[in-house]
């Protein structure tokens, strides 16, 4: 079953002279998607529009959180070939700021010759994708970027992906404009862009740090680029407020589900191999098969680029009983209230840097069965302890195997999911990164540094 959700209410709106005041020193805060901001909405079927009305989730909110518990608030800088001039949004209840800037002219046009000769020849190779790697480059309209982070008095910048191609160029930035660059892991450990290869080692030494969660990733940034890289371990935080206060009960009332029904959750981005969804489907009919006569429900939120994949997959399983909403959906509630609903959370992914959704599952009550991804580990450090279960990757009998025995013992399951909450409490609420965040930006200096312990 595929069903769809009401539409969100609005979180940003243009900036102007109703905009909110906020004084407090900004740090900038550039997300990696494609070359420009609209390849990465594509892939989740959002117009930039859509995007710049409701507003970011996931990691970036949790940043955004945690920031200004230590005094900065961010400023969200995007790049996109859709705008003509900059465009600039307030967040109505926290006053953060998200600015749109238009990419160069010439990129746009370049751009769009490459996009219609690739179209009638083979994949680019050599000159060709040496050509593609230097248009690439010209998609960051340095100069409006230096505007903008002095308009805005951004002491800092973090960029996310340290091996996306705009590090490069952002780094040379910031020695320009004498602002240190830092960079956050977000699941990209491989850079695309030749040309970007060539300069990557100076880039990463010269960075004022590395925001990275996973010591997976850790061990991999020291191998390839010596150890005098400053790595600081930086979590992505969950803002405990946003989940969790709703009873079980409640949400499957509103969500028309029985109590005895046994409910397994996933939501995200539809990237079928990244994800692992084809791992989660043979991993849930084997679920089924095991238990013929049990009401059981996989419940999927999300859309990507590969929904329709996904949804032949779901039409060629013989358990009916997976219900898909296929919409990006940012509206925490709908979110919470599917969340709050289940039994468990799934989360099969192959390739992650270190994953928000399970922690917004924790952060409801719900115990997680999780492939070993990167950061996985660092979630569940203490295995069922920390209210997960973590199988190898790729094991689809380990996992079923797994899914299975907390959708069985459901008192065991509710022991997980306090454990789960508690974990989230200790070590992934926006307090506990925020301490995290000012060790890392300690030579920038902390507006509220001594509320966190941190020293002067």
């Amino acid at each position: 079953m595929i069903a769809t959700t009401t539409k969100p209410m609005p979180q940003y709106r243009l900036s102007g002279s109703g905009a909110p005041a906020n004084t407090s020193p900004a740090l900038a805060l550039l997300p990696a998607g494609g070359e420009v901001w609209e390849d990465f909405l594509a892939t989740i079927g959002v117009s930039l529009e859509q995007f710049c009305s409701e507003g970011p989730g996931g990691w970036i909110l949790g940043y955004m959180d945690a920031l200004g518990r230590i005094g900065f608030r961010t400023v969200l800088i995007f790049f996109s070939a859709e705008v003509d001039e900059p465009r600039r949004y307030v967040d109505t209840g926290s006053g953060a700021r998200m600015s749109v800037l238009p990419a160069p002219r010439l990129y746009g046009r370049l751009r769009r010759r490459l996009a219609s000769s690739s179209r009638r020849v083979a994949p680019r190779r050599g000159g060709g994708q040496l050509l593609d790697a230097a248009v690439a480059h010209l998609s960051t309209p340095l100069l409006l970027l230096a505007q903008e982070l002095r308009q805005e008095d951004c002491r800092a910048i973090i960029c996310q992906e340290y091996e996306h191609f705009r590090f490069e160029a952002t780094t040379a930035l910031g020695r320009l404009l004498k602002i240190p660059v830092f960079a956050t892991f977000q699941g990209s450990a491989k850079e695309e862009n030749p040309l970007s290869r060539l300069v990557k080692l100076r880039s990463v030494r010269s960075s004022a740090g590395l925001l990275i969660a996973s010591d997976q990733e850790a061990r991999r940034v020291r191998e390839r680029y010596g150890q005098g890289v400053r790595i600081v371990q930086v979590f992505n935080p969950v803002a405990l407020d946003d989940w969790g206060g709703q009873e079980r009960e409640e949400a499957r009332a509103e969500l028309g589900v029985q109590p005895s029904t046994r409910i397994a959750v996933w939501h995200g981005r539809i990237a079928l191999y990244a994800k692992g969804l084809d791992l989660l489907l043979q991993a849930w009919a084997e679920v089924c098969r095991q238990r013929p006569g049990c009401d059981l429900q996989l419940r999927l939120l999300g859309a990507g680029e590969d929904g329709a994949e996904l949804r032949r997959r779901i039409a060629e399983l013989e358990t009916p009983n997976v219900y898909w909403i296929d919409r990006y959906v940012t509206d925490r509630g709908i979110i919470r209230r599917h969340l709050a609903a289940g039994d468990v959370f799934a989360f099969p992914s192959r390739l992650e840097g270190f994953a928000v959704a399970p922690l917004e599952a924790m952060a409801c009550g719900l115990p997680v069965v999780a492939a070993a991804a990167s950061g996985v580990r660092e979630i569940f450090a203490e295995g069922p302890a920390h209210g997960g279960l973590v199988v190898d990757r790729e094991d689809i009998d380990g996992f079923a195997q797994a899914l299975g025995r907390v959708l069985d013992e459901r008192a065991w399951a509710r022991e997980l999911g306090g454990r789960a909450r508690r974990r989230i409490e200790e070590a992934f609420s926006p307090e506990a990164v925020a301490r995290q965040m000012g060790a890392a930006f300690a030579e920038i200096g902390s507006p509220a540094r001594e509320a966190y312990g941190l020293a002067p």
